[in-house]
Order: C-alpha cells, then structure tokens, then sequence
C-alpha cells in the first residue's frame, strides 16, 4: 500500500470524486496531519511545491540571433573576402553595417525583456498546516502531499487540496477555470467525469478564499497540481513565427539566391568575354553582392516595429517580443477568454426588480456611481426618492459583512464578491453608513450557511422597533415571504409576478439574490433560524453578473467592420456565457462546451472552431485546441486572457495578449503583448498600429529595393559595355546604411492610411512584394541606374577625373532617393494634391538630414580620401538635379495607370 500511496501524484488522479476517509486512508494521513519525519521523506520524493520561474533569454543568445539572416550571412562573407585581397576599408565598412544592425535590434529586444521583468514579481506566501497534531505557519512552498492545511476567507489556496470540513467555503478560481462567480465548495464527492469548474470538493492551488473557512488534505504539489499541468503544457507549447518572420525569411533567401547568381554570373561574363583580371572581377561581384543586399533593411525593419512597440506602450499595450507589433495587423481571429478581459472580473448588480416594476443599474466595478433606470420608461429614478428602492438597498447595506474603501482615486472591496455587489448596488443610490438617519447598528446575525442559503440580520428601526434583514437564494426566501413591499405599504405576495422576473434574470445569465424583511419584537436582543422561516415581506431582486466592458461592445463591433471575427472561450456556464456573447454583439450565440468539443472528430472540430463564436466549460487544453484548429485552417489566430487557464493557448497563437492589472504571472509570461489597462479596446487599437507598422515596413521596402536594384544594374551596365566601375563597394555602403536608412525612417514614422480598419486583413500567404509593387521596383530601379550611369558616363566624357566623376554618381542616387522618398509616402496618390504637405514633416526632416550628411561626405578631406572622391560645383549639382525630374514624372505615371486599372481590379 506504502509503494501506492506513494506513487507519481500520489497516487489520486480522482481525489474529488473518492469519500474523504479514502484520501486519507491512500495518503497515510489524518487530521492530525503528517509526521515531521514523514514531511522530510515525502519532501524528498516529491520535491518543492513550486512552479518552475520565469525563463528569459540570455543576453548572447538575443545577440546570436540578430545575425541569424541570411542577408547577414552574405554581408560578412564579402566582408571576409575583401580582407582576404586586401580591401581592408571595404570589409571594415561592412562588418560594421552587420554590428549596427546586430545592435539595434539586441536593444530594443534586451528594453521589452527589462520591461516584463518589472511586472512580474514573485510572491512569498505562508500556509496554516496541522503537523504533528500542532497547527504551525509554513512556507507554502514546504508542503507535501498529506499535509493537512487549514484556510480562511482572504487565503490563496497553496496546493491541490481535497476539502474535509468546510463552513461556507466560496473560492474565485476565476483565473484557474474562467467561472466568474465564487464558487461553494462542499465535502461530498463529485462525479469522476465532473469538469474542474465543477468539482467542488477540491480547493486548488492559486484560487482565492472569499467566504467561510475549510480543511483539507494536500492531495497534489507543484507541477503536479491543475495549475502545475497547466504550466507544462505552456512548456510544451511552441511559439510560432509571425507572418513577418516567415515573409522577411523567404524573401531574404530567394533575394540571396537571386544575388549569388547575379554576383557569379558577372564576374564569369567579365573574366571570360570582357577579358577582365579575375581579382578585378571577385571584386566587382563583391560589389554586386554589396549592392543588391539591402544591407539597412534589417534596420529598418527592427526600428519600425520598435517605433510601434513605443506607439503601442502609449496606448497601454507593452509588446514582449518585437515581430509581435506586426502580427496583430495581419490577425482575422481573436480569441478572447471572458471574465476578466470581455467582462470586467467584477461581480455587479445590473437589475434591481422591486414592488412597482424593474430597474436597470449602470455603471461597472466597484466604483460606486452609476444611474438606476426604470426599463419600461427609461425614466431616471433620483436618488433616495424612491421608497421601494430605498428599502431594497437599505436590506442590501445592513445584511452585508462586505467593505468597500477608496485607495488612490481606486475603489477596493474586501470581502465576498456577491456580497460586494449588493453594497456597491446601495452606495449608488446614496445609501451609505450614516446616510439614513437613526442607529441600525446590528444587534445580532445568522451567517450565511450553504444549508439554509440565506443571511439574517436584527436592527432597529428609526422609531426603536425591531427588523430583520434577510438575504439569500430566491427560491429558499420566496417560500418563506407572504407578503412584497408596495408603493402603499406591504401587500399580499404576487408569486408569479417575482417568479416570472427570476425566470428573466435567470435567462439572461444573472446569478440572484432576494431581498427581504421581518418585523420582530423590540425587546428582542437576538434572532434565530425560526424567527424568520415564515412571514417574511419581499422587498426585490437583484440581477447580479460580470458585466461587460463598455469599451468592448464597440471595440468587437470596430472588429466586425475590420474583418476579425471575435470568439469568446470560457470556463463559465452555456448560459451564462450566451447571455454575455448576446450582450457583446457576437456573430453566433450558439455556446458549444468544452466536453463537446472532446467528443468531436478532428474535422468536425475544425467546422465547429470556425462556425461557434462561444464556447463554455472549456479547459486549458480545450483553449489549445481551438488555437490550433484555427491555426490548421489558415488563420491568424489572436488569444487574450489573463487566467493561468489561459496560458497555454497564449503561448501557442500566433499573438498571446495577456491582461497586466489583473493577468496572472502565468498569463503575462506566456503572452507576446501585455495590455496595462486590462482594456479589450487596447487590442483594437493594437491592431490598428500593426497594420500601420505593416503598411510603413512594405514602403520602407518599395524605398529600398530600387536603390538595391539600380547599384547593382550600374555596376552590370560597366561590366557589360567595358567601364570601369562608377560607384565603388564603399559608397554602396554608406548610401545603403547612411542616406537609405535615415530616409526609410520618415515611413517608419508615417501615420495610418485613411480607411485603415476598414479593409480585411491581408491574408497570411500573401507576400511582402505584390506583383503591383514589382513593376515600381523595376521602374524605379531601371530608371534610377540610367540616371547614374548617364551622369557619370557624361562628366567622364568631358574629361572630369574618375573621382569627380564618381561623386557626381552617388550624389545623383541620393538625390533620386530624397525625391523617390516622397513618391513612396502614400503607394498610390499622386504628390501633386491638395494635402501633400500633412504629415510630411518626418520626411522633410530626413531630407535635410541626409543633405547635411552628403555635404559632410562630398566635402570633408578625411571622407574624401576615405571614399575616393572630389568636391563638387554648382554645375553638377544642377545637373543632378534636373536629371532627377523625368523619375518624378514616370512614378507618377505609373500611379496614375494603377488608379486607373483599380476599379477594374
């Protein structure tokens, strides 16, 4: 028996579902808790009651990986090529191109990592265990299956834990199971099949205590608790690319295949048919190489999405790993968990339903504002005027042990979540302590017990009579109640009229409290069970639930015009769930359950992920699994939570975003985006930002391709007509690195296009570079080389010196940037309207920038002697100039032929 009980998890994969006395008997165990001596042999076995830690990436392996490109891969081989045949400027200048671009990116990741490690934080928490027959504190992190643990209201339950006595025990396992309300715990097994939201005779580690007390034996420890499972499979799961990643790779490595080829073949055309020297020719395809790389695009690409990382931290969204800016814009499913991120994790009073009608209670939280409405009228009932509702909220202030406290310009309620509905339900109407004349201290109570299902509490009235406040299950009070509070005073009972209201709150996913009173003796100094089994008078019902976030509602519809469908994933109850879907404005209000979705095949299970908007009673793999039949069908899949529940799904979407206020550890450590304000209508914004990062990289990459692609057709066009080369290695460099990138940046910074959240999102296979996008790069790049080429080929021919001759060139590719630079702000509109200049003061900027760059370049003796160049005159300025205009009149050509073929298209 020894080696069974003593077995992996010890032996109890069904201790909800065993008697009480069989979990002792298998642990070896009671309730005088374990032997010291017992305690060190189990600790042995089983180890630390511990979750493993944050793991972050080590500072080397964030550095390795900026280098992990193969655009890199051919910068340092020409770099170690030309210090082989002596080029020492040329490879110094190229090794440092790939350190700049190395460190940019080693920063910004090194800033988001320095960012989540001041969030997280790792709290020491202490457990009241009977050991040796003796109730001791311990380091929650000590205890070992067999410990026989004692808990209160305000306890976070240290480890899985099978309840053997209980007193009204309620626990939030909101963040474990996604139930949004406390949920009562009992003695009694459960069914061995019975979802973990429902198996209320365990108490699991990381819930929350809010009513009542409980003991109970430590059945599972560490990884091998709910939570602990829940953490291995965050282990297991791997972290896909972003779309970005998987498109910069193609096109990095067809673009390398494509310059190899190019680099060979040139240098073999020159040796073989233009009799060139051979280390003349390794040189030039060097040149070639260095040429076609766009050695800034690294570079531009990492400091566009760390532009939208800093955009995206002032909108309350701190992003963890940088391509998680981006993904977010290219996203067509989010799946959202419910309590906590659609709902506001906070239990609130929505409907008061007294004598003379139902009201409509507004505002969320515990923030004691809000407005009651009458539902039929609209009309605005004032505060305190209303007699029945003064009464109702009254009853709900003086039966209450919940607190409610303002701590910086925030609101904290302490106490039972239900119970803090109810008094944040009566601060609204300006029913406070104090508030209503008289002295209604409480003389005596009946706590609340799960066998009767109510509370009392005795009072005195104004004028010294006795009152009894009475709250709990509608069903138990309306039994005992015989009369209901009316405008003229107490009435006879109208059972259906409050039975058919119960009926309503009860549809719409409400959990329900009655309100009720007696009158009792004054000379009474206490109450008792019997004074208030009958005779009671009605005074409401109150509809209480986790509301929606105001923001969320309009933030799904901002969705919905966007073309991302929303699906809403929680632990909590079908109904419950498809009250709050209804409310949200989802597609479908159809909820399918997780234990459904366990008995469906592989196919139907994706026809059910795509077609189902809610799903309830889900479980932490469940979440997994519509993550990844959603991932199978081609979508990109968003999954925000903020449960422990949540974090496997997380991990796996494509995007994790995690709540930062009331996320778990788990949560945020899983998540590539953590939302500061816990607001779902951050993540719209997010999108937003990531569709503008998108659109600014794909101009920042229509910039620099033709400049690429016109450096290296130069250099073809010498080799092929048998001059010599009118740039060298080096300039490349320095326009690549220096003009190109500081130009890009003014797109980094461009803001939305007009329409934005308006159109689909691009879908996941189509390539950074359309097929539209082509023939700019080509004409650009063609057009471009002919300017270069025909300048430097003129001033030879007038017989100017080769170094002239070449500052004249790359003058002349700098300049066609700056005026290409403006074309590319907008793919489409002409630069000739009405609005060019908003928003241009990024681009102006780097112009100037880059102008007083290339004065430094073109005029300093130390970068003269360095490049290989001369001062130029005005004259050549003013030929550079004027050979740039037929460019401007060719884009806009071509952009005007594509908005006429648009509409066809």
């Amino acid at each position: 028996m020894k080696a069974q009980a003593l077995s992996h998890k010890a032996g109890l994969e069904d201790s909800h579902a065993l008697p009480v006395s069989d979990v002792f008997h298998l642990l070896e165990t009671g309730d005088g808790g374990l032997a010291e001596r017992d305690v060190l042999r189990r600790a042995q076995r089983y180890g630390k009651n511990t979750l493993p830690g944050v793991a972050f990436t080590p500072a080397w392996q964030r550095l390795l990986h900026q280098v992990d490109n193969a655009l890199i891969y051919i910068l340092i081989a020409s770099a170690l090529v030309s210090f082989a045949l002596g080029h020492v400027v040329d490879g110094g200048v190229i090794i440092a191109v790939v350190i700049i671009n190395g460190i940019v990116g080693f920063i910004q990741e090194g800033k988001a990592e320095a960012a989540l490690q001041s969030i997280l934080s790792m709290i020491r928490t202490e457990s009241l265990v009977v050991r040796d027959g003796v109730a001791t504190s311990v380091d929650s992190s000590e205890l070992v299956p067999g410990d026989y643990v004692m808990l209160q209201a305000g306890d976070r339950v240290p480890a899985d834990i099978r309840i053997s006595w209980c007193k009204d025990l309620r626990c939030d396992e909101s963040a474990l199971t996604g139930e949004s309300q406390p949920v009562e715990k009992q003695v009694e097994p459960v069914a061995t099949d019975a979802p973990l939201a429902e198996r209320t005779s365990m108490a699991y580690m990381g819930t929350m205590v809010t009513y009542g007390a409980a003991r109970g034996v430590v059945c599972d420890t560490g990884l091998a608790t709910q939570v602990g499972g829940i953490s291995e499979l965050v282990r297991r799961a791997s972290i896909p690319e972003t779309p970005l990643q998987k498109q910069l790779k193609r096109f990095a490595q067809q673009l390398s295949v494509g310059i190899l080829i190019l680099s060979v073949a040139a240098m073999l055309f020159g040796v073989y048919f233009r009799d060139y020297a051979f280390d003349e020719m390794f040189q030039a395809a060097i040149g070639i190489a260095v040429a076609s790389v766009p050695e800034g695009l690294p570079a531009i690409v990492t400091i566009a999405l760390a532009i939208g990382v800093q955009r995206m931290a002032r909108s309350n969204a701190l992003v963890r790993r940088l391509p998680g800016v981006e993904v977010l814009g290219s996203v067509d499913v989010i799946c959202s968990d419910k309590t906590g991120t659609l709902t506001t994790n906070t239990m609130t009073a929505r409907e008061l339903v007294v004598g003379s009608g139902s009201l409509d209670i507004s505002g969320e939280g515990y923030r004691p504002q809000g407005n009651f409405r009458d539902r039929s009228s609209g009309a605005l009932v004032e505060t305190s005027r209303d007699t029945l509702v003064t009464r109702a909220c009254l009853a709900a202030m003086l039966c209450n042990d919940a607190s409610l406290t303002e701590s910086d310009a925030d609101w904290v309620m302490h106490g039972d979540p239900t119970e803090g509905a109810l008094l944040v339900m009566a601060y609204k109407y300006g029913i406070r302590p104090g508030s209503v004349g008289g002295n209604w201290a409480r003389i005596d109570e009946l706590p609340f017990e799960t066998e009767k299902r109510y509370m009392a509490t005795l009072h005195r009235e104004t004028d010294g009579s006795g009152i009894a406040m009475i709250k709990g299950a509608p069903d138990q009070l309306l039994q005992s109640c015989v009369f209901q509070l009316g405008v003229a005073g107490e009435e006879p009972l109208d059972l259906q009229y409050w039975r058919r209201h119960l009926h309503s709150l009860a549809e719409r996913g409400m959990r329900v409290m009655a309100l009720a009173q007696k009158k009792i003796a004054s000379s009474a100094a206490g109450i008792s069970h019997a004074d208030v089994a009958e005779g009671l008078t009605i005074l409401a019902l109150v509809g209480i639930s986790d509301p929606p976030r105001a923001e969320a509602v309009a933030s799904i519809r901002a969705c919905h015009e966007a073309g991302i469908r929303v699906k809403m994933i929680t632990g909590d109850s079908p109904d419950t769930a498809s009250a709050i879907g209804d409310e949200l404005g989802l597609v479908t209000h159809e909820a399918q359950t997780g234990r459904e979705l366990d008995a469906l095949a592989e196919g139907e299970l994706a026809q059910v992920a795509s077609r189902v908007d809610i799903f309830a009673r889900t479980s932490p793999a469940n979440k997994l699994q519509l993550v990844n039949a959603l991932q199978a069908q081609g979508h990109v899949v968003a999954m925000t939570g903020d449960g422990v529940n949540d974090a496997p799904a997380l991990r796996t979407a494509d995007i994790g975003v995690a709540m930062g206020k009331k996320g778990t550890d788990a949560a945020r450590e899983a998540a590539d985006i953590i939302l500061t304000d816990d607001n779902f209508a951050t993540i719209v914004r997010a999108v937003q930002e990531g569709r503008t990062v998108y659109d600014n990289i794909v101009k920042s990459i229509l910039f620099v391709l033709p400049t690429s692609l016109a450096e290296a057709a130069v250099i073809l066009i010498a080799i092929v007509v048998g001059q010599v080369l009118p740039i060298t290695p080096a300039q490349i460099l320095w326009v690549n690195m220096i003009t190109a990138v500081t130009l890009a940046l003014a797109l980094a910074l461009e803001p939305p296009e007009a329409g934005l959240m308006l159109r689909p999102p691009r879908a996941s296979s189509q390539g950074l570079i359309t097929a539209n996008l082509v023939s700019r790069i080509l004409l650009v790049g063609i057009c471009s080389a002919l300017i270069v080429f025909g300048l430097f080929s003129y001033f030879r021919a007038q017989g100017e010196s080769l170094e002239l001759a070449r500052s004249v060139a790359v003058n002349a590719l700098v300049m066609v940037e700056a005026v290409y630079l403006l074309s590319c702000r907008h793919l489409t509109a002409s630069i000739f309207r009405r609005d060019f200049f908003r928003g241009a003061l990024p681009a102006f900027l780097a112009i100037a920038i880059v102008a007083l760059f290339q004065l430094g370049f073109t005029y300093l003796p130390v970068s003269q002697q360095l490049f290989g160049l001369e001062a130029l005159h005005l004259q050549h300025w003013i030929a550079i100039l004027l050979a740039c205009l037929p460019l401007v009149l060719a884009v806009e050509l071509e952009k005007w032929l594509w908005r006429l073929g648009r509409p066809r298209q």
